[in-house]
């Protein structure tokens, strides 16, 4: 009957986004086509980078598993959101809800980390071109994806590690559309100070120096830009790291809205709100920013496409 260090609840109902009946069927379909859309943009990319071998750089290689973690990430708790919205009652089993949240701590994490990974690669391009393949050696790519996942899969195991020894006595019924950790402490009867301490801890060194790494990579990406002396050459540069900019603001903006902000500033339905783009948009965003934008990906279709009409 108990899941895990002496819980009483078995299972949990998840509100979900929201409880007005004559919305469930159109946001069904609004995140059935968003979740079409994440699956095919980042399953197409994936494919295109592993068979054209003139996409088999540092930046695509990134890319690559961006587009992977989006994938997984998303499937994480779209599929659930989406049946919750045609089901009469919204129930998860407290095994399904840890595992969800590891999973979920997992991508997110990966993703701060390879986000930041490509910061570095595109401060090496543009202000080291000399040294690019030197610096970015297929040996120090694999060692930056490694150790991005390493870091995920540590911080992911802390978030979960300290919310299973928390107590969820009668209160079941989770506040979001998925097991997030801030709705869940509201339901604990016990302390949630050492969780409390530990999210704010890891939290913000997974948000502030990976932050820092971006905005010093851009700095003197920046620097380096404003030497430029022709139009076209600042502008080629400016191109080369628009895409990405983008994306950072994206995932970073609603991450640090979502975990930074004290626990009484905000409320839960806003939180939700900002969830929704660091869980959904992103990962529908970032192939169509990578590929509408990107000549390479653009050239790397075409090719793929004439080969399989021949």
């Amino acid at each position: 009957m108990t899941p895990g260090n002496d819980s009483f609840v078995t299972e949990f109902i998840l509100l979900g986004l929201t409880d007005q009946p004559y919305l469930q069927l159109p946001l069904f379909l609004l995140f059935l086509v968003m979740y079409v859309v994440t699956v095919m943009g980042n399953l197409g990319l994936i494919v295109l980078i592993g068979l054209n071998s003139h996409l088999h750089t540092p930046m695509y290689f990134f890319l690559f598993n961006l587009s992977f973690i989006d994938l997984c990430y998303s499937s994480v708790f779209t599929p659930k959101m989406m049946i919750n919205f045609i089901s009469k009652k919204n129930i998860i089993s407290y095994l399904g809800c840890m595992t969800q949240l590891y999973f979920f701590c997992f991508f997110c994490i990966s993703e701060i980390y390879v986000l930041t990974s490509m910061a570095y690669d595109r401060y090496v391009a543009i202000c080291n071109p000399l040294l690019y393949n030197v610096v970015m050696s297929p040996k120090v790519c694999s060692s930056l994806i490694l150790g991005s996942y390493l870091v995920a899969f540590s911080c992911a195991m802390a978030h979960t590690g300290c919310m299973l020894r928390l107590t969820f006595c009668d209160a079941n019924t989770i506040n979001h559309y998925f097991c997030d950790i801030l709705p869940l402490f509201q339901l604990s009867c016990t302390s949630t100070y050492v969780n409390e301490l530990e999210l704010f801890i890891v939290a913000g060194i997974n948000i502030i120096v990976p932050n820092l790494t971006i905005i010093v990579s851009y700095g003197l990406i920046l620097t380096n830009i404003l030497r430029i002396r022709s139009t076209e050459g600042r502008s080629k540069a400016f191109n080369t790291c628009s895409s990405h900019i983008i994306a950072v603001s994206l995932f970073f903006g609603s991450c640090i809205f979502m975990y930074l902000k004290p626990s009484f500033a905000g409320s839960m339905n806003e939180r939700k709100i900002s969830s929704l783009f660091y869980t959904n948009v992103v990962a529908v965003m970032n192939p169509l920013i990578y590929s509408l934008r990107n000549k390479d990906v653009k050239i790397a279709l075409r090719k793929t496409l004439s080969r399989r009409q021949i």
